[in-house]
């Protein structure tokens, strides 16, 4: 479920052997270490641990979320061949409010150092 500033993903564990997950990723426009950027909120259980972590992306690569959100949440329990599934639809939604929030347009450059 998305609402601008906010996604929420879970996942109920039907068997067993199942992950569980309910997470909610918090996001604002924000001044990061390399100027103008988004912070990211994450918290909420991965097979009924509960965990809450915050981190900042620059500007040029704040649409890079999902990937540092995936590497927080396997660092708390989701196995790494675990997708953290939300509707298309939201993720559009999200990109869309990100880009919006930092005035980002199409063919905005990206740093070369933040691609090491």
């Amino acid at each position: 479920m998305f609402e601008p500033g906010h996604l929420h993903i879970a996942r109920p564990a039907l068997q067993p052997d199942d992950v569980g997950y309910d997470i909610h990723i918090h996001y604002q426009a924000a001044q990061t270490d390399s100027g103008p950027g988004m912070h990211f909120t994450m918290e909420g259980e991965i097979n009924g641990k509960s965990f809450n972590e915050a981190f900042d992306l620059p500007k040029d690569l704040a649409y890079n979320f999902a990937s540092e959100a995936s590497r927080i949440a396997e660092k708390h329990g989701l196995p790494r061949d675990t997708e953290m599934r939300a509707a298309h639809t939201d993720y559009d939604l999200m990109f869309e409010d990100i880009r919006e929030k930092l005035d980002m347009k199409s063919g905005d450059p990206v740093k070369p150092e933040h691609l090491e």
